[in-house]
């Protein structure tokens, strides 16, 4: 059985070798996920400055329970809300290593949805 310790340590490989390939401009940033046991968050990252330039998360919505697909989902369309009103269209999607399955195909489709082109 594989312990959670090293589920995280592989995520975090993954996600390393992403990041060499995957970078975000100003013009395109990165949409950047994080998902904990109680909440996702996802943000959108220009890399050049090390800037964040829009940031949505379960907490920061309020929501009742941030650990499920709906809760994704509304991360997802409030990150796109945001990333029009600050004119941002297209973005380049980072998983940060998860697999693109539940929660964070949820919030993903929520966001191409609500307008972002990724």
């Amino acid at each position: 059985m594989i312990s959670k310790e090293s589920k995280n340590i592989s995520r975090v490989r993954r996600h390393a070798r992403v990041r060499a390939k995957v970078s975000g401009t100003a013009a395109c940033p990165r949409l950047c996920v994080y998902r904990s046991n109680k909440n996702i968050e996802a943000q959108l990252i220009d890399d050049e400055k090390k800037v964040t330039l829009v940031s949505s998360s379960s907490m920061s919505l309020k929501l009742e329970n941030g650990s499920n697909i709906d809760a994704a989902s509304k991360v997802g369309e409030d990150i796109a809300k945001k990333a029009k009103a600050k004119k941002i269209k297209k973005v380049v999607f980072d998983r940060s290593g998860y697999i693109y399955h539940g929660r964070v195909k949820a919030l993903a489709e929520a966001a191409r949805s609500a307008g972002l082109e990724f």
